[in-house]
């Protein structure tokens, strides 16, 4: 199975990102139908949005273990 032929929910972030960067070069490189165009420019959506969701989640994951860390420090030096 090609990469591209895999949902896109089913994608880490570095192969979303990595079909993303792919899809941006075929289209920046009007070798494309219109038809085929517009499938790709789908595909980059749906690959850009990806990458945001997990980077989105990576992110609250690092807010939640800062949190976790300030408040182990904080119940350290009352102690």
């Amino acid at each position: 199975m090609n990469i591209t032929d895999r949902e896109v929910d089913q994608l880490s972030y570095e192969q979303a990102f990595a079909e993303l960067e792919v899809t941006i070069q075929g289209l920046e490189s009007d070798q494309s139908t219109l038809e085929e165009a517009i499938l790709l420019f789908e595909r980059g959506k749906a690959l850009a949005q990806r990458c945001g969701n997990l980077l989105d989640k990576a992110e609250l994951r690092i807010q939640i273990l800062n949190g976790e860390d300030l408040t182990s420090l904080n119940q350290g030096a009352a102690e």
